[in-house]
């Protein structure tokens, strides 16, 4: 009897889901015309002095996450912790974020608006 692991399960249920298997490989086939608008938010963090709490609220779309991740990688900055949620076409993501292990400075923190209002337009 061959016996499968959970992480070969989880892999293949992974796999499956990036190869469209689970929904489908046909986009629909009606387009959807919204315009939603890009929010991002920096703030201190209320669990102390050692990171920050970054909101971002965009239209969803493939590969999302990974594009922000990208950005963060660019500018240095660190994931402590994040949630991210779809509801319909807006994405919501919450990240606690550090820079060199303590909150994100103003400065920063409008670069890092700036990039990702930019690559997220």
């Amino acid at each position: 009897m061959d016996s499968i692991s959970i992480q070969d399960a989880i892999m293949e249920s992974s796999s499956q889901l990036a190869m469209g298997v689970t929904f489908g490989v046909d986009p629909p086939k009606q387009q959807v015309d919204v315009d939603i608008a890009t929010h991002i938010s920096i703030y201190d963090d209320i669990d102390g002095p050692k990171r920050s709490l970054l909101l971002v609220e965009t239209a969803d779309r493939p590969g999302l996450l990974v594009d922000l991740v990208k950005i963060f990688t660019v500018i240095n900055v660190n994931v402590e912790s994040g949630e991210f949620d779809t509801e319909g076409l807006l994405a919501k993501a919450k990240f606690h974020v550090s820079y060199k292990g303590k909150a994100i400075i103003k400065p920063l923190q409008q670069v890092l608006a700036n990039s990702l209002r930019y690559f997220l337009r």
